[in-house]
C-alpha cells in the first residue's frame, strides 16, 4: 500500500506532501486543474521513462518520493534482493526520484543509489496503471497465463522442478552426445596420469611426508656433518664431557672433606649423565641421516613426480586430486558411453512423459476457468456501458513444453455485435480499455497479488446508472487492493472511502496546481460532487449530491 507521497516542482505544482489512504481514492478537479500531475508522479516512482519537460518552470530540480508498506514484505524482499537492493524496513520501501536540469538523473531505493531498471522492476510489483497510454500488464500474455493461472488454482511449483529437472538432464545428453571420444593413446595417457597420481599422493599427509623427507636427503652431508661435531664436543675426547668428569670428581673429593657440598656433586654427576646421553643422540642420529643411494634416488624420483604433477594440475593437493577425479571420470564415461546416454534419454523419456500428463491436467483446468472467467468479465461487462461485448479466453497449444505447460493464452475482446475478437492491446478506445481492465480486475481481485491499481478515463463514454456500476465495481475491487481513480463522473466519485480535489489558480506572473484531501469534510465533498453535476450553488444538485453519497450504506 502506497502511504505517503511527496512531489516538488513537477509540472505546475510546486510543493505537496499526501498521506495516502487505504480503499477507494478518487482524484477530481476542473478540466485542465492538472489531475494527470499526481497520475505523473505515481508514473515517475514506478520507473516510467521522462524528460525534463516536467521540470516547473524556473526550477532547477524535480522530486518526487513515495513510501510503500507491505503488511507481508516476503515477496517484495525477494524481489529487492534478486535486485541486489537494500531489503524493507519492517515492511516500509522508500522510493526516491530526482530529475535535475543540468545533473544527471537520480533513482534511490530505501536510501541507497538504484537504477532505473531496478525501479521499474520494482514497479511492477506494486502498482498497475490503466488509462490512455500506459503499459497495463495485463496486456502481456504472459501475466494473463500467470492470472488465469491464480484464478484456476494451478500450482505450477511441482511441475516447474520436474521441468527444470528435465531441461537440466537433457543438457547432460547433449554435453555427453557431442564430447568427443578418447583414442588409445588418450586412454593410455589418462590412465598412467592416474596412475603416477595414485602412487605418490594420497593425501596432504603423505605430500607433506614427502617433501620433509626430501628436504633432509637434499641436506643430508651437511645435517651429518652438524650432528657430528656437535657429538665430538660433548662427548669426544676432549669435549664437554671430559672436562665435566674432571669436575665431578673434584666434587665429589670436596663432598669427602665437606658433607655439606654433598648436593652439589650429586648435581654435577647428574649432569653429566644427562650431557653424555645428549652426546650419544647426536651421535646416533648422525648415522641415521646416512642415507644409503637408493633411498635418495627413491625419494627424489617421487618429489621429482610430484613437482611435474603440481605444475600441471594447480598448487595445491586439492588441485591435483580434483584434476584425477576428473580423468577417472573421462575414462568411465568413455568406458560406457553409449550405456550411460541409454540410461540418461530413459529417465529424460520418463521424466517428460510425467511432464505431458501433468501439463495435459494444467490445460483442461485453464480451459474450464477460462470459459468461467470470460462468461463471468462479459456478464460484468454489461453493467459497465457495453451492450454486446464479448471476453473471450483463447487457451492456444504449445508445440513444445515450456516451463509453464504445454499452452499459452490470450485475452480476448469485441466491443460490439459483429466485431472480431481482438486481444486487449488492440483495443482502439481508452475508456473501453480502463473498463475492460476494471471488469477483469474486479474478477481476478483475488488472483492478482499488484497492490495499487490507478484507473484513468475509466468512465469516458459513460453515464448515469452505468457510472455508479463503474463506482461500485471499483469499491469492490477496493476490498482487496489500494484503488486510484481519477474521473469526471460524480456517481464514480461519491462512493469513493478517500477523495483529492485538484485545484489550479493564476496570477499574471504564475500558476499553480493545489492537491488537497476533502475526505474529512462533507461539506466540501458535497460541493465537489454538486459542481461535477453541473453547479455547486444549486440546492438541487446539492441535494443530488449528497444522495449519491448516502443512497448505498457505508459510503
Amino acid at each position: 500500500m502506497l502511504q505517503y507521497i511527496k512531489i516538488k516542482n513537477l509540472a505546475l505544482l510546486e510543493s505537496l506532501t499526501l498521506e495516502i489512504e487505504p480503499g477507494y481514492t478518487v482524484v477530481t478537479g476542473e478540466t485542465g486543474a492538472g489531475k494527470s500531475v499526481l497520475l505523473g508522479a505515481l508514473s515517475l516512482l514506478s520507473g516510467a521513462r521522462t524528460d525534463k519537460s516536467l521540470l516547473r518552470q524556473g526550477a532547477d530540480q524535480l522530486e518526487v518520493e513515495g513510501a510503500l508498506y507491505f503488511e507481508d514484505s516476503t515477496a517484495m524482499d525477494a524481489i529487492l534482493e534478486g535486485l541486489d537492493l537494500t531489503p524493507s524496513e519492517e515492511g516500509v520501501v522508500v522510493l526516491r526520484r530526482t530529475i535535475h536540469r543540468s545533473k544527471m538523473p537520480k533513482v534511490q531505493v530505501n536510501g541507497c543509489l538504484a537504477t532505473l531498471s531496478q525501479l521499474q522492476q520494482l514497479g511492477t510489483a506494486w502498482i498497475d496503471f490503466h488509462g490512455p497510454g500506459e503499459p497495463q500488464k495485463l496486456f502481456q500474455e504472459r501475466k494473463q497465463l500467470e492470472l488465469l493461472d491464480a484464478y484456476a488454482g494451478c500450482d505450477l511449483a511441482a511441475y516447474t522442478s520436474q521441468y527444470n529437472q528435465w531441461r537440466s538432464l537433457l543438457k547432460e545428453i547433449k554435453d555427453l552426445q557431442s564430447s568427443e571420444r578418447l583414442d588409445e593413446a588418450s586412454v593410455d595417457f589418462y590412465r598412467g596420469q592416474i596412475k603416477q597420481i595414485d602412487a605418490i599422493i594420497d593425501s596432504e599427509v603423505a605430500v607433506e611426508e614427502l617433501e620433509r623427507d626430501y628436504a633432509r636427503m637434499s641436506q643430508a652431508q651437511e645435517l651429518i656433518e652438524l650432528a657430528s661435531e656437535c657429538s665430538e664436543a660433548l662427548v669426544g675426547d676432549s669435549g664437554l664431557g671430559t672436562q665435566l668428569s674432571a669436575i665431578v670428581a673434584r666434587l665429589e673429593a670436596l663432598a669427602e672433606i665437606d658433607a655439606d657440598s654433598n648436593p652439589l656433586s650429586e648435581r654435577a654427576s647428574s649432569a653429566l649423565i644427562e650431557l653424555e646421553d645428549l652426546g650419544n643422540e647426536v651421535g646416533r642420529l648422525a648415522g641415521q641421516l646416512d642415507f644409503d643411494a637408493e633411498q635418495v634416488a627413491a625419494v627424489t624420483e617421487r618429489m621429482n613426480a610430484w613437482q611435474e604433477l603440481r605444475r600441471q594440475y594447480g598448487g595445491s593437493v586439492e588441485a591435483v586430486l580434483s584434476k584425477r577425479d576428473t580423468l577417472a571420470q573421462q575414462l568411465a564415461i568413455q568406458g560406457d558411453l553409449e550405456g550411460m546416454l541409454t540410461k540418461q534419454q530413459s529417465a529424460a523419456d520418463k521424466l517428460e512423459a510425467n511432464l505431458r500428463i501433468a501439463a495435459g491436467k494444467l490445460r483442461e483446468k485453464r480451459k474450464k476457468s477460462g470459459l468461467i472467467l470470460a462468461s463471468k468479465a462479459s456478464d460484468l461487462l454489461l453493467t459497465l456501458g457495453f451492450k454486446k461485448a464479448r471476453v473471450s479466453i483463447e487457451i492456444q497449444d504449445e508445440l513444445e513444453l515450456r516451463e509453464y505447460g504445454d499452452c499459452s493464452c490470450r485475452f480476448l475482446f469485441s466491443p460490439n455485435a459483429g466485431q472480431n475478437l481482438l486481444p486487449l492491446h488492440k483495443i482502439a478506445s481508452s475508456g473501453e480499455t480502463a473498463r475492460v481492465m476494471l471488469a477483469l480486475k474486479t474478477l481476478l481481485a483475488q488472483a492478482d497479488a499488484t497492490p495499487l491499481l490507478v484507473f484513468d478515463e475509466v468512465d469516458a463514454n459513460v453515464g448515469g446508472e452505468v457510472g455508479r456500476a463503474v463506482g461500485s465495481k471499483m469499491v469492490e475491487l477496493a476490498k482487496e487492493h489500494q484503488v486510484f481513480c481519477v474521473t469526471h463522473l460524480p456517481q464514480v466519485a461519491s462512493l469513493a472511502h478517500n477523495h483529492l480535489l485538484v485545484t489550479k489558480s493564476q496570477d499574471e506572473n504564475s500558476t499553480q496546481v493545489q492537491i488537497q484531501p476533502i475526505h474529512s469534510s462533507k461539506i466540501q465533498r458535497i460541493e465537489e460532487i454538486a459542481r461535477m453535476l453541473g453547479d455547486r450553488k444549486s440546492d438541487s444538485a446539492l441535494a443530488h449530491a449528497e444522495e449519491l453519497m448516502y443512497a448505498e450504506k457505508g459510503h
